[in-house]
């Protein structure tokens, strides 16, 4: 089949080529801005089985996804996790498979994922601050955190540090985070806080414009800015740092949106394909993946049909006006 073909692409002219996966939507944390008191999880049944997701991202590649992203939830907690990425790196070689993790449960797999060829980790951490970390997210795990960190680097896996800038919480530790970039080979991101989930532990006030996050990174550090994004690159303007070893970045995608450079598809674990983070219209993958007379090329054409209506995120946001928000849990759709 060829990609070029048939290829993804939305009703907007954007190519498609990066998708992200759920494999769960439990996680080991309870991030205060990310999930609200006794959240209702996707039963088991409804969950994509592997072998179901192994079939659909061979699918969307060959459609020209080309980077695929396992997400949660917290994807370690789901049992059989790591055999699924070996597997993945196994049987496609030429695909670019990568993980964003909380980092808790990381270190102890570690070696065996580098053996198979892993790469490249996302490392959600939101403080270097013990007591706070047990604040934001519930648990007494940062040594875990930063265990698979110094585990990554020494096995050569790349690292992303994610940080969700948080006004009047983490905004006092930029220049430790500063700091780890500048003394590690790895990029530190500080990523806006998003209106996702009815969640009200955390308001507007706790936004940090990226803006000003980089305005007082450059106080802290002589940083020197890398190549502008672009259609084959993420969202973050990256910069590097004077005598560092590592680099530095910030996300923003609600004062500085990148929709028009959008490229990025999100399945959940339970099998339903969003087209655009803060859209709450889903199309369900999973009902063509386990029906007996809809082949493969049903499920590409779903994919293929929902990229026609891919919003700009930006003017969904602006269309709910102030104080609005996607009614989705962000570990329910995949970050």
């Amino acid at each position: 089949m060829d990609s070029m073909e048939t290829g993804l692409v939305d009703g907007r002219g954007r190519r498609v080529s990066y998708l992200r996966l759920s494999v769960t939507d439990r996680c080991n944390l309870a991030c205060r801005y990310c999930v609200r008191e006794n959240p209702q999880f996707i039963p088991h049944q409804e969950i994509l089985r592997f072998e179901e997701m192994q079939r659909l991202v061979f699918l969307a590649q060959q459609l020209g996804i080309s980077k695929v992203r396992l997400t949660g939830g917290e994807p370690l907690v789901r049992k059989g996790c790591i055999d699924f990425v070996q597997r993945l790196l196994a049987v496609r070689p030429a695909l670019d498979v990568r993980l964003t993790t909380n980092g808790s449960m990381l270190a102890p797999r570690l070696a065996s994922l580098a053996l198979a060829g892993f790469r490249r980790v996302n490392v959600s951490l939101d403080t270097l601050n013990a007591k706070k970390f047990r604040a934001i997210t519930g648990r007494d795990l940062l040594g875990a955190v930063l265990e698979s960190i110094h585990e990554a680097l020494r096995l050569g896996v790349r690292v992303k540090i994610n940080a969700v800038g948080l006004r009047g919480v983490n905004d006092d530790e930029l220049e430790s985070f500063l700091r780890v970039a500048a003394e590690h080979s790895l990029d530190v991101r500080f990523i806006e806080l998003m209106p996702i989930g009815p969640c009200t532990t955390w308001t507007k006030e706790h936004l940090w414009p990226a803006a000003d996050i980089l305005e007082r990174a450059k106080k802290l550090a002589e940083l020197r800015p890398l190549d502008r994004r672009g259609p084959s690159s993420g969202p973050a303007d990256v910069y590097e740092i004077a005598g560092g070893k590592g680099r530095f970045g910030v996300i923003a995608p609600l004062t500085d949106h990148f929709c028009g450079l959008c490229n990025r598809l999100r399945v959940t674990a339970d099998g339903r394909l969003r087209t655009c983070l803060f859209s709450e219209r889903t199309f369900d993958l999973k009902r063509a993946l386990r029906h007996p007379k809809l082949g493969d090329r049903s499920v590409q054409r779903i994919m293929q049909g929902a990229l026609k209506t891919k919003p700009m995120g930006s003017e969904l946001m602006a269309a709910r006006g102030p104080g609005g928000y996607c009614d989705s849990r962000m570990s329910a759709i995949g970050g």
